[in-house]
């Protein structure tokens, strides 16, 4: 039996849990409040890293005796960190200034062992290039699919991958983000088998 027994994921993203179940394991959901001001001249992969980390740590005293798991993502578009938008307004300004070029996500990943405080990290990277997007393209996909609390306005698990061109990346459950690939690995070497 690995240990610690337990698995939490410190996350109340809904995307984030629905990839964490593919693994049929069982876990919990500690949603964190970590405070995910970026630093100073903090540049993406850095930032994710560090809010992953975090977010687990925030969980920490609630499952002390728990494998966290933290994630965090970020979208760069044209050398510029572009996070949830919130609205539609938001979203459509976001939509409109990648129509036709190509983003990068980074998604920071962090298995906390709360016992020992021993943690193992990664940061992932995926490139998409979008296609040219029209007006009417961006409003019916917004009015459709509501990406709001979706990095870069774009929900790849649904209607986002009709907005795709093409896409690079070793694992496509990063693009959601939570990286599987990379998570199965760490949570092996924790002694968790996944198959």
């Amino acid at each position: 039996m690995p240990s610690p027994a337990r698995l939490v994921l410190a996350s109340g993203s809904a995307y984030r849990r629905a990839l964490l179940e593919r693994l049929k394991l069982p876990f919990e959901v500690r949603v964190s409040h970590a405070d995910e001001t970026r630093h100073p001249d903090e540049d993406p992969p850095a930032l994710v890293l560090r809010l992953a980390l975090a977010k687990a740590e925030a969980v920490r005293a609630q499952a002390p005796d728990a494998l966290i798991i933290g994630s965090d993502q970020v979208a760069v578009y044209d050398g510029e960190i572009v996070g949830k938008p919130g609205n539609a307004d938001e979203a459509a300004r976001q939509l409109r200034r990648i129509s036709g070029k190509t983003a990068v996500l980074y998604t920071g990943l962090a298995l906390l062992d709360a016992v020992t405080g021993r943690s193992r990290t990664a940061v992932e990277t995926f490139r998409v290039t979008f296609r040219d997007l029209s007006e009417d393209r961006i409003a019916r996909y917004l009015a459709k699919e509501r990406p709001f609390d979706c990095a870069g306005s774009v929900k790849s698990e649904g209607l986002g991958i009709a907005l795709f061109e093409r896409f690079e990346g070793d694992d496509p459950t990063t693009l959601i983000g939570l990286p599987l690939i990379r998570l199965t690995r760490l949570l092996e070497s924790e002694g968790w088998s996944v198959v």
